[in-house]
């Protein structure tokens, strides 16, 4: 008998571009021992294009991901509850439903100015630090 795959809630802010990779990649990577879900405390109107991008340049598909508020998982329980901003340079977002807490920060790439190429740039480097860190702590979680 086939166990269900335990399941991760991404929390930012805006819910356009770590939160959403980070939900991509879990689906993508860890199908089967792993579902995962995103949402952010005051979502964007849409995915961050180059999120989009960036994810398809790993043969990940985001484009059809909305923005979601955190509203929409009230009375929700997931086995953990990540939350990916940068803590440092804007407000968390609390989570006051049931699973496990745990922060991972990380660079919003959105904020950063700078031309179209080094804005490419970050949203490569936060995508692949989101993959290396996420995925690893997720594999390693044992509640």
């Amino acid at each position: 008998m086939a166990t269900s795959p335990k399941t991760v809630l991404f929390l930012c802010t805006g819910n356009s571009c770590r939160s959403q990779m980070a939900e991509g990649l879990v689906n993508g990577h860890l199908r089967g021992s792993w579902q995962a879900f995103s949402a952010g405390t005051n979502p964007a109107s849409q995915v961050h294009p180059l999120a989009i991008q960036v994810m398809g340049e790993i043969g990940l598909d985001i484009s059809h991901n909305i923005p979601k508020h955190t509203d929409a998982f009230k009375g929700h329980t997931f086995d953990v509850v990540i939350t990916v901003c940068d803590n440092a340079a804007e407000n968390c977002p609390i989570w006051l439903g049931k699973g496990h807490r745990q922060h991972i920060g990380f660079d919003d790439p959105a904020a950063f100015v700078g031309s179209p190429e080094d804005t490419l740039a970050v949203f490569r480097r936060v995508r692949d630090e989101l993959q290396a860190q996420v995925l690893q702590w997720l594999k390693n979680f044992n509640p």
